[in-house]
């Protein structure tokens, strides 16, 4: 795995991003109450906080947890909510390290079939369903994982010539476009939620003469 992303819009984040399987699910792990790019970049502030070139499951997963806290909360924060997000990191990486002896690529390699891989994503720490097809999306579409039925695991995030996700970002252009149509979507479920809270006004029957 060593390719060009756009996912932080930072050359050093996006460089990192691109070889390094286990910032690619950290970065998709953060991304979650806060901007896209502040998500993606992350992995490369955790790194450079550590004195690394990349993330090392083994190493994180052993911190002690109130120091990676401390890491990530660092003026300016990894995230909106670095304590928690912090914990999640490092369950990540215990659960990497216990699973696939900390080599978070193992995750996807060798697997064949989309919905074992839509599997094994929802079983990492912190990757509900929504969350997987959107990482299996992005391993299709710009990372050459592409086992069979990958798209169709992906659900709607694995349409060809869509804008629905980090998947789709390739640069600027793009993630306007997954920008728009993230914020189309919540107006649309705000809309719909308001549609469904109004009552219809009371009728009064009139007595009959």
């Amino acid at each position: 795995m060593d390719l060009t992303l756009h996912l932080a819009q930072d050359a050093g984040a996006d460089e990192l991003l691109g070889r390094s399987p286990l910032a690619a699910l950290t970065g998709m792990l953060l991304d979650q109450q806060v901007p896209m790019e502040w998500a993606f970049k992350g992995p490369r502030t955790i790194a450079d906080r550590l004195g690394a070139d990349d993330l090392d499951a083994h190493d994180i997963a052993a911190m002690d947890p109130e120091a990676f806290s401390a890491l990530l909360s660092e003026k300016p924060a990894v995230h909106r909510y670095p304590g928690s997000m912090a914990k999640r990191i490092q369950q990540l990486c215990q659960y990497l390290v216990e699973h696939y002896d900390g080599n978070a690529e193992l995750v996807w390699k060798g697997v064949d079939d989309g919905r074992e891989l839509l599997q094994r994503l929802q079983a990492l720490p912190g990757f509900g369903k929504q969350k997987a097809q959107i990482f299996l999306a992005l391993l299709g579409k710009q990372l050459g994982v592409r086992p069979e039925g990958w798209r169709e695991a992906a659900g709607s995030y694995g349409d060809a010539g869509s804008y629905r996700s980090v998947a789709d970002i390739t640069g600027p252009e793009s993630l306007t476009k997954v920008r728009a149509f993230k914020q189309e979507m919540k107006a649309a479920a705000k809309a719909a939620k308001a549609a469904k809270t109004t009552k219809p006004a009371k009728t009064t029957k009139t007595a009959g003469k």
